[in-house]
Parts: structure tokens; sequence; C-alpha cells
């Protein structure tokens, strides 16, 4: 059975896609995957109105405390998890990853799960210049321009060991469906 760690940063873009897809992914797969939820995403996940249905689909949301709590790093070092997803991840977590900053959950998982040469999968939605067209809760749209800076440190990410970064959804869907049809 494929293990996943699937970290959640406060960022809106694409979640009721991206939560619906690993609800999917689950089930097609008999995938095994814990969320770890910034506190920010608790914020967004609320928000959202997809609290309650991830806890009723994967039952544990692990909310962050600090850096290191829920310990996360050891599990993911010691070969606990197949993969690493992080899926949607701000543009805040995508600067500090992309500077080596490690004081969140998240982004000290991300540092250390590389230092192991883990597996990552890293999705932000500001990945290219132009804008982009999110989805509020209630549908209302709204177009964000994203800012060179941005891409600027999705492209440094991109040079990283042991981190893909997935430029779409459908991306996500590829990666984990990759190991699923071939488990570690």
């Amino acid at each position: 059975m494929v293990k996943i760690a699937w970290g959640i940063t406060g960022c809106g873009d694409k979640i009721e896609e991206i939560a619906d897809l690993m609800i999917d992914l689950k089930r097609q797969y008999n995938l095994n995957v814990d969320i770890f939820v910034s506190k920010n995403a608790v914020l967004v996940l609320k928000w959202y109105k997809l609290w309650d249905k991830l806890k009723d689909e994967f039952y544990d949301l692990r909310t962050e405390v600090n850096a290191n709590a829920p310990f996360i790093v050891g599990p993911l070092q010691t070969g606990h998890y197949d993969l690493f997803l992080v899926a949607p991840v701000t543009a805040n977590s995508t600067a500090k990853i992309a500077n080596g900053i490690a004081d969140t959950l998240l982004t000290n998982a991300v540092a250390q799960a590389a230092k192991a040469r883990v597996p990552i999968y890293l999705y932000p939605p500001d990945n290219k210049p132009g804008e982009l067209v999110t989805i509020l809760p209630g549908g209302k749209k709204l177009t964000l321009y994203i800012r060179d800076v941005d891409v600027e440190n999705v492209n440094k990410i991109r040079r990283m060991d042991s981190i893909t970064v997935l430029d779409n959804v459908q991306d996500i869907r590829k990666a984990i469906e990759k190991i699923a049809k071939n488990p570690p």
C-alpha cells in the first residue's frame, strides 16, 4: 500500500479540486494518506467548507503546533512515507522553501525530507507569469496577477534535488498514479 504524507498550506487556489482529486485517488488506489495542515490551512479549509469533508474521508487531520509538531520529519526521513505532497502551496511557503527557511511545520518537513532524498512534490499555483483565476467559496471568481518574484521562487525550487514542482492539478494525479501503479 502506497503511503503519502499530504501537506496543505493556507492557499485556497484549486483547494476544492485538489481535495476531490485526493479523495478519488485514495479510493481508486487504496492509498494510505496522512494529512498535515498548517495553521492557516485550517482557516482556509473551513472557509471552503472542506474541513469536515476531509476529516470524514481521511479521519485525522494533523494541525501544525510548531515547526516540529506534529512530528512528521522522522517518519518522512525513515521511509514511513513513499512520497511527500504539499498541495496547494502558498507563495509565502514557496518563498521560504526557495530560500531555505524552515520555520513552519511544512517548510521544515520539506527541508528535512529533501536532506533524506524523499520524493517531494509541490504544487504552488503561482508557478508561471500572468493572470490566475481562482474560485472563492460560493463560486465567485477572483483574478490574481502573479508577481515575478513568485515565479522566480518556483523556478529556484525546480532546481532543487528531491523536489518536483507540479504545474497543475492534473500533474498531481500523474505523479501519484505513477507511484500507485508501481509502488516502491
